[in-house]
C-alpha cells in the first residue's frame, strides 16, 4: 500500500517526522546533552541539575579545606589541635599585664560575639564584610563575615536560586581563611584573635581579626624612603614564609595592594581566601607559563611534574610590579642606589629567588643603619657649623621639603651629625639643624632643619648646629 493510496498513514508519517524535529530543536535551543535526559525537571534521586551542580561545588570547597590540613599534617606531622573550628572554640588574644586594660588576655568566642558592638564599617567586597568592634578594656578589632548583598552571593543565586546553598556555598572562602590564618602565623599576616562558626547568629560565620588600616599606596608615596623601603622589607621577608610555610609554598593569586593593612606601622596580609598551596603540574616546560600583562615567564617543568617555584616566582614579580618599582627607587640614598637597582633588576627579571632577594634587602638595611654607605664623607663636613649641646631652639622659621617626617617643615632621618651637616648644605634655606634623641626604626637620628630661630632654650636632649656666616655676611 503506497502513501498516496493512503492518506492517513501519510499524515501519521508527518506528524511522527514534525514531533522528532520539534524534539531536537527543542534540545538545540536549550542546549541539553544526551546525558542530561531531564533538562531542569527532578531526576529520579529527586534532584534538578543545578541542585546536583551545587552540591558538587560545595563538595570541591569542603575538599579543599581538607587539603589544607593534609598539606598542614604532612608537613607538621601532627594535628594542630589548639585551632579547633567547632562552635565552642575559643582563642587569646593576648597574654599580658591584667594591669593594662589594652594588652589583658581576652578570649573571643561565639558567647563573646554576641555581646560585641560594631562601630564602623570598614569595608565589603565580592564575598566578605568587614567592621570594626570594640572588645572589653578597649581593644578594637575587626570582624569579617559573609556579605549577603556581595556579588558572589548575587551570582550563586541567579545560578541555583537556593539561598541556604548559596550562603553555605560563599562561606566557604571564609573559612577557608580562617584555616590559613590558624596555620599561617607570621609578623606580616594579620593575627586571627578568635572566631565563630554558628548558624543561629546573623552570618553565621565571624573571624576575628587584629584591627589595620586599609593601605594608602597615595599616601606611602608621599613618606620618607626609610618606611617605603621598611614595608617593602616586610614584604620580602612574607614572602620569604609563605615559600617555605607549614602548608608548602603558598601563592597570593589575586596579588593586589588592596589585600593589605597597616597595623602599627607594619604591612600585613589580611585577604587569604585566594591562596593556592598546589603547584600546577606539567607535562614539559611550555605548561609552566607565568603570564603577567606586559611580559611572560617560563619555569622548568620537574622530574615530579610540578612547576615547582611558580608559585613564589609568581609572588616575587607581583611583589615587584605592585610594591617595588613604585616605592624602592624614588628618593632613595644615592650611596645605596646601586644595590637598589640590583634589587630591581632581579625581581624584574625574575633572576634570583625570594632567598636571594631577602638577602640583598638585608644588605641594603644594615649599610644603611650602620652608615657604611656615607663613610666617603669627610669629617671636616661638620667644621662649617657652630655646635651648641643641651640647647633647642623656639619660634622656629620652618621651611619644607620632601618627603619629611613632618609635613609643616622639614624633618629627615640621618645616622649622624655629619650626614645632618651634608643636607644642610645642599638646602639652600637652611642656616641650622637640630638633632634630638628621638629615632626612627632604624635606629637613625630624626634632625629638624629651618632656614632661622628666634632664641635658644636648655635642652638636655638636644643640640644645635648653625652655619658659620663669612665676614662678607654670607653662609657658608
Amino acid at each position: 500500500m503506497t502513501l498516496s493510496r493512503n492518506p492517513f498513514c501519510a499524515f501519521s508519517l508527518l506528524a511522527l517526522l514534525f514531533l522528532t524535529l520539534t524534539v531536537i530543536l527543542k534540545k538545540w535551543h536549550f542546549g541539553l546533552q544526551e546525558d542530561q535526559p531531564f533538562g531542569d525537571a527532578a531526576r529520579p534521586d529527586g534532584l534538578t541539575p543545578a541542585r546536583d551542580r551545587l552540591l558538587q561545588q560545595l563538595k570541591e570547597r569542603q575538599q579543599e579545606l581538607e587539603l589544607l590540613d593534609m598539606a598542614f599534617d604532612n608537613k607538621q606531622g601532627f594535628v594542630d589541635s589548639v585551632f579547633s573550628t567547632n562552635d565552642s572554640a575559643k582563642y587569646i588574644i593576648g597574654k599580658l599585664s591584667l594591669d593594662n586594660p589594652v594588652t589583658a588576655t581576652i578570649y573571643v568566642g561565639c558567647e563573646e560575639l554576641s555581646g560585641i558592638k560594631a562601630v564602623d564599617f570598614l569595608g565589603s567586597g565580592y564575598t566578605k564584610t568587614v567592621l570594626k568592634a570594640a572588645l572589653p578594656r578597649g581593644l578594637f578589632v575587626a570582624l569579617k563575615s559573609v556579605n549577603h548583598q556581595g556579588t558572589d552571593m548575587r551570582l550563586c543565586m541567579d545560578d541555583f536560586q537556593d539561598s541556604q546553598g548559596c550562603h553555605e556555598l560563599v562561606s566557604f572562602k571564609l573559612r577557608k581563611e580562617i584555616v590559613l590564618l590558624q596555620r599561617l602565623q607570621h609578623p606580616n599576616i594579620v593575627a586571627l584573635k578568635g572566631q565563630c562558626q554558628d548558624s543561629s547568629l546573623v552570618g553565621g560565620i565571624t573571624a576575628v581579626l587584629e584591627q589595620g588600616m586599609p593601605l594608602q599606596m597615595i599616601q606611602l608615596l608621599q613618606s620618607p624612603w626609610e618606611e617605603r623601603f621598611w614595608v617593602c622589607f616586610g614584604l620580602v621577608r612574607l614572602l620569604q614564609y609563605l615559600s617555605h610555610s607549614p602548608l608548602g609554598s603558598v601563592a597570593l593569586l589575586d596579588f593586589q595592594p588592596r589585600q593589605f593593612v597597616m597595623v602599627s606601622g607594619e604591612l600585613k596580609l589580611t585577604d587569604l581566601d585566594d591562596a593556592s598551596i598546589q603547584e600546577p603540574a606539567c607535562q614539559e616546560d611550555s605548561d609552566c607559563l607565568l603570564r603577567f600583562p606586559l611580559r611572560n615567564f617560563t619555569l622548568r617543568c620537574s622530574p615530579s611534574r610540578t612547576c615547582e617555584g611558580l608559585n613564589e616566582m609568581r609572588n616575587l614579580y607581583n611583589a615587584y610590579r605592585y610594591f617595588f618599582t613604585y616605592l624602592l627607587p624614588h628618593q632613595a640614598p644615592p650611596p645605596l642606589k646601586p644595590l637598589i637597582h640590583q634589587i630591581m633588576n632581579s625581581t624584574g627579571d625574575l633572576k634570583q629567588s625570594v632567598n636571594e632577594t631577602l638577602v640583598a634587602f638585608e644588605e641594603v638595611l644594615h649599610m644603611y643603619k650602620s652608615g657604611l654607605h656615607l663613610e666617603n664623607l669627610p669629617p671636616s663636613i661638620t667644621r662649617d657649623y657652630a655646635v651648641l649641646k643641651g640647647m633647642r631652639s623656639v619660634a622656629n622659621m620652618e621651611y619644607r621639603c620632601w618627603p619629611s617626617y613632618n609635613q609643616q617643615g622639614c624633618v629627615l632621618s640621618v645616622h649622624s651629625a655629619r650626614e645632618a651637616a651634608l643636607i644642610c648644605s645642599s638646602h639652600p634655606q637652611c642656616t641650622s639643624f637640630s638633632l634630638s634623641s628621638e629615632k626612627t626604626w632604624t635606629g637613625r637620628l630624626l634632625a629638624s632643619f629651618r632656614s632661622g630661630f628666634s632664641h635658644l632654650v636648655p635642652d638636655v636632649n638636644s643640640a644645635v648646629y648653625m652655619r658659620r656666616v663669612k665676614a662678607s655676611g654670607a653662609v657658608l
